[in-house]
């Protein structure tokens, strides 16, 4: 698919090319970049101006990030069977995993999104930040090709990859959060999903984690469990910043 070179302000492109010397790479078309931040609320008010949104590119780079990962860990684990690279590669693109990813490069703050999402906190919400991220993944690809794609993504998940090699990767923290609530509460987390985003093809669940009725944490993956860890790590974060 060829996307055309839409006309970018001056100002937007000095945010993109700030992004661009973050993540080391330098787009040949800025059209692509800048879709790849482009959240469907932003482009559905400017329907008039054929701006596209993100989703498509998100598609594509989920795809891309699966087989450059299936690769880094294929070369960099070759001792380890056929389950063993599987448990990896699910802790590696897990929501929890990407969207910490996501946040340490900041991607919210490049986000283009419509007043109603800018004003609910679209930049901090984990399904913006997990489709922008997987998004920026897809564009790299189309316009670079697989080589810089593998690079980047062998960059942002180096630290990751270490702790998952090292059995360090993955947590039970809805356990962990259960023990800390029965000590200080005399009561169990419960969890209830909030919504459900994207197509049946990939679909990211937001949970919310309550204690004694009150919300202390909400994640984001793609399936329940996924989600439940997330909103169960953000929880025992909360806690730990306030002296639980």
């Amino acid at each position: 698919m060829t996307i055309s070179r839409l006309k970018i302000d001056r100002e937007r492109l000095k945010t993109l090319k700030r992004l661009e010397r973050q993540i080391r790479y330098r787009f040949r078309n800025k059209t692509l970049l800048n879709q790849a931040l482009t959240h469907k609320s932003f482009a559905n008010e400017r329907s008039k101006s054929k701006i596209g949104d993100n989703e498509r590119l998100e598609f594509l780079g989920d795809s891309v990030l699966g087989i450059v990962m299936s690769r880094i860990l294929y070369d960099e684990c070759p001792g380890h069977d056929e389950g063993v690279l599987t448990r990896y590669k699910s802790q590696l693109v897990s929501g929890a995993m990407l969207a910490r990813i996501a946040k340490n490069l900041s991607i919210g703050d490049f986000l283009l999104l419509g007043k109603g999402e800018e004003t609910s906190g679209g930049r901090k919400h984990l399904s913006n930040i997990l489709c922008a991220l997987e998004a920026l993944i897809g564009a790299i690809y189309l316009d670079g090709d697989i080589k810089p794609a593998f690079k980047f993504i062998s960059s942002v998940f180096k630290l990751e990859l270490g702790l998952v090699k090292e059995g360090k990767g993955s947590k039970d923290y809805k356990s962990i959060l259960q023990q800390a609530a029965l000590k200080k509460h005399q009561t169990i987390p419960s969890y209830k999903i909030i919504s459900e985003i994207g197509p049946d093809h990939k679909k990211h669940f937001i949970v919310e984690v309550l204690i004694s009725g009150k919300r202390s944490g909400i994640g984001s993956g793609s399936n329940k469990k996924v989600a439940e860890q997330a909103a169960a790590k953000e929880a025992i974060s909360n806690i730990e910043a306030d002296g639980f």
